[in-house]
Formats: structure tokens, sequence, C-alpha cells
């Protein structure tokens, strides 16, 4: 697992570490039951404050991506497979949504922008 903090970001560093945790996961980067990186231990390793380490965690919990068992750590959250599979598709929405803005600010119809999604999946299947 490797994050990227970038100071220039207008997003905060917790917020940063919080997106990259949850996309590994849904990605399926981090499996279900896998252990992270301690808080003082991820602290450490991207040279941030343990403070804003344990605040990403804390959003992570509180939005079902991980559990914290004293003593023994963080987990990635077993059996959410329904929020995991929501997260993902909230996910695609979102890049789906920014790709049209960008198509029609580009003077791109939806038509065509369709046409390409089509092109682009079908390269995929192709392995090109």
């Amino acid at each position: 697992m490797n994050l990227i903090i970038s100071n220039a970001s207008d997003q905060p560093i917790y917020e940063q570490v919080a997106s990259q945790l949850r996309d590994a996961i849904l990605a399926g980067e981090l499996s279900e039951g896998e252990l992270l990186p301690s808080i003082r231990s991820l602290a450490n390793s991207l040279r941030i404050s343990v403070i804003t380490t344990k605040r990403a965690y804390a959003e992570l919990e509180r939005q079902g991506f991980i559990d914290t068992v004293q003593g023994k750590g963080s987990f990635v959250a077993r059996g959410n497979r329904e929020l995991l599979f929501e997260g993902r598709r909230r996910q695609v929405e979102r890049l789906l949504s920014q790709a049209l803005d960008q198509a029609l600010s580009a003077g791109i119809d939806p038509a065509e922008l369709h046409q390409m999604l089509d092109l682009l999946a079908d390269a995929s299947r192709e392995g090109i």
C-alpha cells in the first residue's frame, strides 16, 4: 500500500489518507479482515501527525470501512460487501459525472461520449 500525501492539495491531509485507504479497500487492494498499519506506524511512514492519522481512521470507521479493536488494531471491515459495492458504484458515478462535465465543456455530446466508453470497454475486454 503506497499512500501519497500532497501538501499542495486543497484536500486536508486526513481526508487524503482516508480517501486513499477507502479507494484501496474498494479496489480490493486491501481485503476484508486485513490488519491496517498502526496509527503511529502510518503517521511515521507518511511523516504526518498521529492525530491526523487517527482522524482518518476514525472517519473510515464512521463510514463502516474499518473496525478498530482496542489493543489489536484496525482491520478492513468484514461482511460489508453491499456497502463496498455501493461505495464502488458511487465512485464510478462520480467519475462518470466528471467525464460528462468535461465532455460537455469540450463540445462532446452524450451520445459520442457513450460511444467512446463502449470503445474503451471493448479495448479493455480485448486486453488492449
